[in-house]
């Protein structure tokens, strides 16, 4: 494992735990919006952290914490990966996985293995727009087998788009939600705009409000069906 950083506490990274965060380094994608560059870009790779380490870390803290978010980077690009996981989950701790739904063999492997208690998964654009919004190839086909595996394994999941133009816009999300099931989780985040973005001459400086993107989020929650179209998620 290549591990790039650690959060020793968070409250906000995995539902219902007081979670640390391992990032691995390294990514197969290179979304233009991006601010992890020290974790995608190999131009800034710091020192990496032993993975040993990071298991002492957890066992120390475990009257502490209850979960463990394996974020990146890209996670999956990891060989090591289902290995440290199960290490993790064997010290006690629920393990959530953080992906951008490129490899859908090892998520099929991670799934079967029963290694991880939440997967999250970035749903970068619509299918046509997936080779800008990740600066290479088009995953889409990819992207759609790791959709369908999520949506049937059980677990607990969430699918999350961040909106920037101009890879994705408001209207992009209202049809990305409707090609997942009705019951599925899908939460919507605003760019963040920053220093460290990987490619800004790429990102729109026109971006929404961030009540827009709360508004559509709203609309979003109460769609139902796919028989039952969600409204217009323009405010």
């Amino acid at each position: 494992m290549r591990i790039g950083g650690l959060q020793k506490c968070s409250l906000i990274d995995f539902p219902g735990h007081v979670a640390c965060v391992v990032f691995t380094q390294g990514c197969n994608f290179r979304c233009p919006y991006c601010h992890n560059r020290e974790l995608v870009d190999p131009r800034g790779f710091q020192p990496t952290i032993a993975a040993n380490n990071v298991l002492e870390f957890l066992v120390s803290r475990r009257r502490y914490l209850t979960g463990v978010v394996v974020s990146g980077g890209e996670p999956t690009i990891q060989r090591d990966l289902i290995a440290f996981m199960r290490r993790v989950r064997s010290l006690g701790y629920a393990v959530k996985l953080d992906t951008n739904g490129s490899r859908p063999d090892v998520l099929r492997r991670i799934i079967e293995a029963g290694c991880v208690d939440y997967i999250a998964m970035d749903i970068k654009a619509l299918p046509e727009k997936y080779g800008a919004a990740i600066g290479g190839a088009d995953f889409g086909r990819r992207v759609e087998e790791c959709i369908a595996l999520i949506e049937d394994a059980g677990i607990a999941h969430q699918f999350r788009t961040t909106v920037v133009r101009p890879f994705c816009t408001l209207a992009d999300t209202r049809r990305i939600r409707q090609r997942l099931k009705p019951a599925a989780n899908y939460c919507l985040q605003s760019y963040q705009a920053g220093p460290d973005v990987l490619n800004p001459a790429q990102v729109s400086q026109r971006q929404y409000p961030s009540r827009w993107i709360q508004s559509a989020q709203s609309r979003l929650n109460r769609y139902t069906s796919r028989s039952h179209p969600t409204e217009n998620v323009l405010p």
